[in-house]
């Protein structure tokens, strides 16, 4: 999606040799017609696989996760990463492990919005080791629903995540596909879309 790398290459910085800060568009300030756009190729990607409901994680899955459900005219469901007095029963639950923050959290949905008559889309907002998406993966699983695809919005192909995902099977789609940082700079390789 040129528009996303063009924002990236635009907006993005680059620390060290594995992070790309995106806050200035997408998870702290976000972007709003950037976001219509990719979840406007998310709807196109997926318009055909019955969609019924999407998943993703608090915080930076929700804007593009919202679009896109907005476009396929579906709820949106997020994974909590925090205790919440007022979600405590009935709880599908995953450990994910954070690349960028270095911490571990456990990640809750209600049963009451994911069942097994469900075909469900993940959503989030980068893939790198694929924790995040194999946390949000177990979720789909423990709740007996299909699990369609994913959509990711910015994808590190120089970590093993998508890899991981593809053998066990999951559709993936990547708007931006990063293949390296160079000099400080971001290397795209081909995106799916």
């Amino acid at each position: 999606m040129k528009q996303l790398e063009t924002m990236i290459l635009e907006n993005g910085k680059v620390l060290g040799e594995d992070i790309l800060k995106v806050d200035a568009f997408l998870n702290h300030q976000i972007d709003p017609v950037l976001m219509k756009g990719i979840g406007e190729v998310f709807a196109e990607a997926f318009k055909d696989s019955g969609i019924t409901r999407i998943l993703t994680l608090e915080s930076s899955g929700i804007a593009p996760a919202v679009m896109a459900g907005l476009e396929l005219g579906v709820p949106v469901v997020f994974g909590r990463k925090s205790k919440s007095l007022t979600l405590t029963e009935g709880l599908y639950t995953a450990e994910v492990r954070s690349y960028t923050k270095k911490t571990v959290n456990e990640i809750a949905v209600s049963k009451s919005f994911l069942n097994k008559d469900d075909v469900i889309l993940v959503i989030d907002d980068f893939l790198a080791n694929g924790q995040a998406a194999l946390g949000l993966k177990s979720l789909v699983d423990q709740a007996g629903a299909t699990l369609a695809g994913m959509g990711i919005v910015i994808e590190k192909t120089f970590q093993p995540g998508r890899g991981i995902l593809e053998d066990q099977g999951v559709k993936m789609v990547s708007l931006a596909r990063i293949e390296k940082f160079e000099a400080g700079q971001v290397v795209f390789a081909p995106a799916d879309i």
